[in-house]
């Protein structure tokens, strides 16, 4: 079976204890489950763009980003080529692949094919987009969104349990940047404590296993935004880390609508960051400055494959 890619490359705009300094070695697979109508990333999930490739060519691929000196694979939108993807994972690691392996999901895909991952996936990347089922329905063509995605997620948090973090020192300024020793594993209490310090000097702090689970306000949405806050700390307290993003994109297909065709204002942004410190959340990251611009959405130019 083939396997249809848009991208494969060093990615640096994830989540700090993700990308790092050295970048995330995603790989952006065409196509998607969901239908959002407000997609950032329209130009590959209707599978229109990419390129198709091997299960062989995507487990070198691995290994080649694994040379590149990626912190970890980064699986981006992969679950509908999923029993592939595993084959080429676990080639790859019979020939070497170490870092850890990220899936970057929309998390709206069965508890079954979550399972499948177990053992191979260190760290999970997935979205939580709406609790409210109007919403769901009405953006992504998936009324059902919320019940599927959680229990996908809850599966997701079983496998990986409490975060752990570590710092990743390169080992001699004479080997390759893909070589590093790995001091001490951290909880995510130190983490928050202490990754600004350990940072610099060819150190950094990264994920070495865990649970991110991120969510993408929409402008005029912040009561669902903050229901699933909610929802996730009540659920889950320190055992994943929330990633509140304001980067929300106006694309070209959303012209014309009524709530979607705006960026997110920062009153809006505000109010869900405080609703998420009053509520006691530590485990967290925000986004700082003016996000929402298409210059950080990748070129889908087939790179790397």
């Amino acid at each position: 079976m083939l396997i249809r890619v848009a991208r494969a490359a060093l990615h640096f705009w994830e989540e700090p204890c993700i990308s790092g300094t050295a970048g995330s070695g995603a790989v952006f697979f065409s196509g998607c489950n969901l239908g959002c109508v407000f997609c950032q990333n329209y130009a590959i999930s209707r599978g229109h763009v990419g390129k198709n490739i091997t299960v062989q060519r995507l487990s070198d691929i691995f290994l080649e980003l694994q040379g590149k000196g990626a912190n970890n694979i980064n699986l981006v939108t992969a679950g509908h080529f999923l029993p592939v993807v595993i084959d080429a994972l676990e080639d790859a690691k019979n020939r070497g692949l170490s870092i850890p392996i990220v899936y970057n999901t929309s998390s709206y895909e069965k508890v079954e094919a979550i399972r499948d991952l177990d053992g191979l996936v260190d760290i999970y990347l997935p979205d939580l987009k709406y609790v409210s089922s109007r919403l769901s329905g009405d953006f992504s063509k998936a009324p059902d969104y919320f019940e599927v995605a959680s229990k996908a997620i809850e599966e997701m948090v079983r496998q990986t349990g409490e975060p752990e973090f570590f710092v990743k020192k390169k080992a001699s300024l004479n080997q390759q940047m893909s070589l590093w020793e790995s001091e001490d594993v951290m909880d995510a209490a130190t983490y928050n404590e202490c990754a600004d310090d350990l940072m610099g000097e060819g150190r950094e702090v990264l994920m070495k296993r865990g649970t991110i689970v991120r969510h993408l306000l929409l402008p005029g949405c912040t009561e669902d935004s903050k229901a699933v806050v909610k929802y996730l700390y009540e659920t889950y307290g320190d055992s994943i880390f929330i990633s509140i993003m304001n980067q929300y994109t106006p694309m070209p297909q959303v012209a014309g609508h009524p709530l979607l065709s705006r960026k997110v204002t920062d009153d809006e942004y505000n109010e869900v960051l405080d609703y998420a410190i009053d509520s006691g959340i530590e485990n967290a990251f925000m986004q700082e400055g003016d996000v929402a611009e298409e210059s950080f959405i990748p070129d889908f130019d087939c790179e790397g494959l």
